[in-house]
């Protein structure tokens, strides 16, 4: 079945005012079959948003509303196409518990959801590796390296695949090479191959699924999916089930990645 599994909407304070109509318009111009909105999920409580825009994720006051918004277009599209009520939940190193209160909360309500690592813990203090260059760069400098950005991030990665968030643990792993997303501004000459097998065999062993991610392909910085082609291919040869992701915070980003994407299971 040809499925996007991760699409953000209007509620994303650094997404689009698109409207959900719009999305699943362009699914069905696509030939996709089956689509899920996975907003980026409210913070856990107590956990600042580091980003510089704090605008990382949707409000949590606007959850019930988001969820009642994606029944109405779930009615009016029923027939034409399978649309889930999602989140992209945060793995925060040392939230964990708030993270599985949380999802106690709306596991309910959740038809598909996808567990992502964007903030890093260093030293007591959080950055968001993905707000932009400048602020990983400065993560490099506090760091001392990029290897070591890369190492932390991955071993956090490996945290959020083990740990016990409850019954509603997102069951699909997203975008496990987002660290990359800077590359072509920041190379490093290792492939982290053994990081990355370790991952996978986490996901194989829990049997969960992985966000293919075609986003990394259309950031200028970056050029290519997340994970790419070497690490989809073992993921492969894992029988860990392989989800297209446009990972798209409006409507023209649809599709995004698929001409690139060797190992597209459909």
């Amino acid at each position: 079945m040809r499925k996007d599994g991760h699409i953000h909407t209007y509620y994303c304070p650094h997404g689009t005012k698109d409207p959900l109509e719009d999305y699943v318009e362009r699914a069905l111009e696509l030939g996709f079959q089956e689509i899920s909105f996975t907003e980026h999920a409210p913070l856990p409580k107590g956990f600042v948003d580091p980003a510089p825009a704090s605008d990382s994720a949707m409000r949590q006051e606007d959850l019930e509303q988001y969820f009642e918004d994606i029944s109405r277009v779930k009615a009016a599209y029923k027939g034409e196409i399978k649309i889930n009520a999602g989140l992209e939940v945060d793995y925060i190193e040392g939230f964990e518990h708030e993270i599985s209160s949380f999802l106690n909360h709306a596991g309910n309500y959740l038809d598909d959801s996808i567990l992502s690592v964007h903030f890093l813990k260093y030293d007591s203090q959080y950055e968001c590796l993905d707000y932009s260059p400048d602020v990983f760069g400065k993560m490099i400098k506090q760091y001392g390296s990029l290897v070591k950005v890369y190492e932390n991030y991955f071993r956090t990665l490996l945290l959020s695949v083990r740990s016990d968030l409850g019954p509603f643990k997102p069951r699909r792993i997203g975008h496990i090479t987002l660290v990359k997303k800077f590359q072509k501004k920041y190379p490093v000459e290792r492939k982290f191959r053994d990081e990355i097998l370790q991952i996978l065999d986490a996901i194989q062993m829990h049997g969960y699924e992985l966000d293919y991610n075609g986003a990394g392909f259309s950031k200028p910085l970056c050029k290519e999916p997340y994970p790419p082609d070497w690490a989809a291919e073992e993921a492969v040869k894992r029988g860990i089930p392989l989800i297209y992701g446009s990972d798209a915070h409006q409507v023209r980003e649809m599709g995004q990645g698929r001409s690139v994407m060797k190992y597209l299971q459909w």
